[in-house]
């Protein structure tokens, strides 16, 4: 199955590198699994603008939301096997890859805030990890924000040990699996683009999800409960296949990468207000109940998921935490 992808990727490129070439304009087919109206669903859009705009024709970006052509774990190797050439995947989704340095940004509670984040991502260290993605033929050009994660049930939430015996559906992360067996929660590994269909189905029993993404892809319609836990951060890296990036004429890659900063500064300008935006349309459809903790009961659940850093320590390496650890003033220990 893994070999009839491959070949039918590999044709796929061929036909659209010659498409492209037949037709004088450079094809970027920029694929990714969550809604138009997310904040990466508008990045994505904003920088398909500014892309052609500032080409002047040259270049054409083909934009395919909600997994049109790839699913979570198929869009990585269509990258690579250059069938597309631009994703903007979470970060934990570069684990699985091989590069586990990124499931940092899956530790609990690593951050309180966007200021937080932005400092570790935007600065040295997120420009070091992105550059440990090109031995898999993979460029990193810019991180874009998300937001913050909240469980969801058809339960109230309100203390760690309410999950107990849950099923929580996660991303493939060996940290994200860690965090929900430390909360006695059974983790779930499953694309994106089935969750709706898994919580009506009973498959799974609740989310760890930005207000976003639940709100655009109305899985909020099929789960009672929402507590705002703040428990974790979610955020994309901007990737493209490195060996069509290198093969671009200087003054194109010059013009997108003007493209993606600008596009950047939007999507991370907009990230925290769409969230807002979603929260608020959650609560106006009335059919899920909001929860915001107390600070007794945030506390709590910072403290049962602090040995998760412990445990992961060895995967992601002490002195990237430590690092990361020196620019938030986390304090393990607390």
């Amino acid at each position: 199955m893994k070999l009839k992808f491959a070949a039918v990727a590999v044709c796929a490129a061929f036909a659209l590198s010659a498409t492209a070439n037949a037709a004088g304009e450079i094809v970027i087919k920029f694929s990714h699994v969550v809604s138009p109206d997310t904040p990466k669903g508008k990045a994505a859009e904003y920088f398909k603008k500014l892309a052609e705009q500032r080409t002047k024709g040259k270049v054409k970006v083909q934009v395919y939301p909600n997994s049109q052509l790839y699913k979570d774990k198929e869009e990585l190797e269509a990258l690579q096997l250059g069938a597309v050439q631009m994703l903007a995947p979470s970060l934990a989704k570069f684990g699985p890859l091989g590069v586990k340095e990124f499931e940092v940004f899956d530790l609990p509670y690593l951050f309180d805030n966007y200021d937080q984040v932005n400092k570790v991502m935007h600065g040295p260290i997120g420009k070091q990890l992105l550059g440990k993605l090109e031995s898999k033929g993979i460029k990193g050009l810019a991180y874009w924000d998300n937001g913050f994660k909240n469980f969801s049930a058809n339960k109230p939430i309100r203390t760690p040990a309410d999950l107990k015996g849950m099923k929580i559906r996660i991303q493939s992360s060996k940290v994200l699996e860690e965090e929900m067996r430390t909360l006695g929660a059974l983790p779930q590994v499953m694309a994106f683009s089935e969750v709706y269909q898994a919580l009506q189905t009973g498959v799974v029993d609740g989310t760890e999800l930005e207000a976003s993404n639940l709100y655009t892809s109305k899985a909020y319609e099929v789960q009672k409960q929402l507590t705002l836990t703040q428990h974790g951060f979610l955020g994309y890296a901007v990737i493209v296949n490195k060996k069509f990036w290198d093969g671009l004429p200087a003054d194109v890659r010059a013009q997108l990468d003007s493209a993606i900063r600008d596009a950047s500064i939007y999507a991370n300008d907009i990230a925290k207000k769409e969230n807002e935006r979603a929260l608020a349309g959650i609560k106006a459809a009335g059919k899920t109940q909001i929860y915001t903790p107390t600070p007794q009961e945030r506390s709590a659940f910072k403290k049962a998921l602090a040995p998760v850093h412990a445990k992961m320590a060895g995967r992601i390496g002490q002195d990237l935490l430590n690092q990361i650890y020196k620019e938030t003033g986390f304090n393990p220990a607390k």
